[in-house]
């Protein structure tokens, strides 16, 4: 995700940020203003946002003080100008207690506002970093716009004030919510990196006029859809105010594609993500550990394979075992003349490419265009929207901002960097739920009755998708090799190889099932449903071929020896055709190659690799039952509790 959240609470957490964040992440000298910190670090003042300034006497863009600072997020929640409330009362005669309780907005909190950090995708700050001044300026705009359009999401759609006995009541903030941004230059290893820090205050006001707290957990549980929203937008700015286009890119085999400018060289990208390859080798390091730790009897304490939950557990542990110190901060002309003076040296990309590199992406851009016809069809959206949501929820229950997320996802990788009309992400999801979406509510609160926290499920059979199958067993033998094949017997180790130097087992990837997942659903809405109902059948061919990169390419040319024979016709062969232009496109997005001979070859893996686990799961637990063995858990993350770090205390592992 490119947008994360953290809590701030008064106290330490929040003189972290007085001390660091509000200076460009970097050291603070004692005694020394805000702003002369901030102009030594070469980083802007912070300014105000949010709808809520009105009720404060603030302005939108008015300079962040150190003072304002201190009383909204460190003084538990008081008004931004309680110093000079505090002493306009005093003097008018008023007692010190009155005049200190009309400086407070409601009752005193211990968790005073969060942290959501925004950053554009890294080939959008490598043309912040390496273009000219225009391109920085231009990019900039569209990241604030975008942060703005996220935030007013966040008070219209997300935000609730809780109040009466338990938090029955929760209303929206009417008058909106108050933001303080900060932006960032570089990361920790001294790479570009654009973010701005947002701290949103939790204060917000009721419609009777008092002051209560935003929920925090509703913040945290649309992350993911604001961070689909802001790129989204972000991407869509970029690209039409400087000609751009996106292009789906796999960063992990089996993941989601990310949404990346065209023609950007990836090699930029890794010359950027250094810390990204510290994180890489230390991970490794702590899945060996996990796939072979032992309690103090020698049993396994888990299953020997890695799942996603517990790959996003060490992921942050190696995150923070890697961080580097932080470095002076510098002002912003210096680092651009050394990021560029670095890239051309160190990156392996030619330095006409990087002096050029708006040119180049203008130029891909082009091809793109004219190659790549957006085509959104929101019955055929809601159709992998539904699906992918379905097989990335465990249980296959999800809420409505799951959808919304996936939607926004959907329309990014369809629309390529153009503008979308508004409110197309709300058609989508609207069109999942009413048609291929069941409510399975059970509200026993009035929070359960509230559209946003309805309980949805698909209303195909879990039997018509490919099934997830978890890799059963304890560890093996030390000196055993790992087997290639589930039901094989294992192997001796060849000599001179350590113990645990085979593969790590991993369970499958979920987006791996919900892309086959989406194209089962997808064939057969478009046998049963699409061409009777709807009588347009070439439109899901356009949708298939809009939503993969390169599609719309010119069909092969026919083979002369076969000239004589009669093509097909009808909505078959132009599925072939899309089929046979992804297999053709120079893309990256190989996971999205689904040919009738690969789902079948993927259905019989799955088959194959079921058989084989039960096999195994039979004979170790014929041997469990014998030696009265430790069981293993049902839910191999339930078994393993990886140390949790401790609080915050500095920026993003990323940063």
């Amino acid at each position: 995700m490119t947008v994360d959240i953290k809590i701030v609470r008064a106290g330490q957490m929040y003189r972290y940020y007085l001390r660091e964040t509000v200076v460009g992440d970097g050291r603070r000298p004692a005694r020394t203003p805000l702003r002369e910190a901030q102009e030594q670090a070469g980083v802007p003042a912070g300014r105000w946002m949010g709808r809520g300034l009105a009720a404060l006497g603030l302005a939108p863009g008015e300079e962040v003080t150190e003072a304002q600072l201190r009383n909204l997020f460190g003084e538990r929640g008081r008004h931004p100008d309680a110093d000079r409330i505090e002493a306009d009362l005093l003097a008018a005669g008023i007692s010190p207690k009155k005049a200190y309780r009309a400086g407070a907005l409601g009752r005193r909190v211990t968790v005073t506002g969060v942290d959501f950090v925004f950053r554009p995708q890294p080939t959008i700050y490598l043309l912040w970093a390496l273009g000219d001044e225009e391109t920085r300026k231009t990019i900039e705009a569209a990241h604030e716009r975008a942060i703005e359009r996220v935030l007013e999401w966040i008070e219209g759609e997300v935000a609730v004030i809780r109040y009466g006995k338990d938090g029955i009541y929760r209303v929206r903030p009417p008058g909106g919510l108050v933001a303080a941004r900060f932006r960032h230059y570089e990361a920790r290893s001294g790479r570009p990196l654009l973010h701005d820090h947002l701290l949103l205050s939790v204060k917000g006001q009721r419609l009777d006029g008092k002051w209560g707290s935003v929920h925090t957990l509703a913040l945290h549980e649309n992350t993911v859809a604001a961070s689909a929203l802001y790129n989204e937008l972000v991407a869509a700015e970029v690209c039409e105010a400087l000609g751009l286009a996106t292009e789906p890119r796999t960063v992990t085999p089996g993941r989601r594609p990310v949404m990346e400018i065209a023609g950007v060289p990836h090699e930029l990208i890794r010359w950027t993500s250094r810390r990204s390859d510290q994180i890489d080798a230390c991970l490794e390091e702590l899945e060996h550990e996990y796939v072979t730790a032992v309690d103090d009897d020698g049993e396994p304490r888990f299953l020997p394979v890695v799942s996603e939950r517990a790959r996003a557990k060490l992921n942050q542990m190696a995150a923070r075992k890697t961080r580097p110190p932080k470095q002076e901060t510098r002002p912003l002309a210096q680092l651009r003349v050394w990021w560029k003076a670095s890239a051309i040296l160190t990156s392996g990309v030619a330095a006409d490419v990087i002096t050029s590199l708006l040119e180049h992406a203008r130029a891909a851009a082009a091809a793109i265009r004219a190659r790549v016809a957006a085509v959104v069809d929101i019955a055929l959206a809601a159709v992998d929207v539904a699906a992918t949501v379905f097989v990335m929820n465990d249980g296959g229950r999800f809420h409505r901002r799951h959808l919304l997320a996936e939607a926004r996802r959907h329309l990014a990788l369809v629309l390529r960097g153009r503008r979308r009309d508004p409110g197309l992400d709300e058609k989508i999801v609207a069109a999942a739920i009413s048609t291929h979406c069941l409510d399975i509510s059970e509200p026993t609160s009035v929070r359960g009755l509230e559209a946003g926290y309805r309980l949805y499920t698909a209303r195909w059979s879990l039997s018509d998708l490919p099934a997830r199958r978890r890799p059963p067993t304890p560890a093996p033998d030390p000196d055993r090799q790992a087997p290639a094949d589930p039901g094989a017997p294992a192997e001796l180790r060849p000599l001179g190889q350590d113990a645990g130097e085979w593969e790590i087992p991993r369970i499958p990837l979920q987006y791996e099932r919900a892309v086959l997942a989406g194209a089962v659903v997808r064939e057969k809405l478009r046998t049963a449903t699409a061409t009777a109902v709807r009588g347009r059948a070439y439109d899901v061919v356009a949708h298939q071929q809009a939503a993969m990169p390169e599609q719309l390419l010119p069909p092969t040319a026919a083979d002369p020896e076969h000239d004589d024979q009669e093509p097909e016709a009808g909505p078959r062969e132009a599925i072939v055709t899309a089929l046979r232009a992804l297999r053709e496109s120079r893309t990256d997005v190989e996971a999205l190659d689904l040919t009738a001979d690969r789902l079948r070859h993927l259905q019989d893996a799955f088959t194959k690799a079921a058989d084989g686990s039960r096999a195994r799961a039979y004979r170790y637990a014929k041997r469990d039952d014998a030696d009265a063995a430790h069981p293993v858990r049902r839910d191999d993350q339930q078994a393993h509790r990886p140390p949790e770090p401790g609080p915050h205390r500095g920026r993003e592992a990323g940063h």
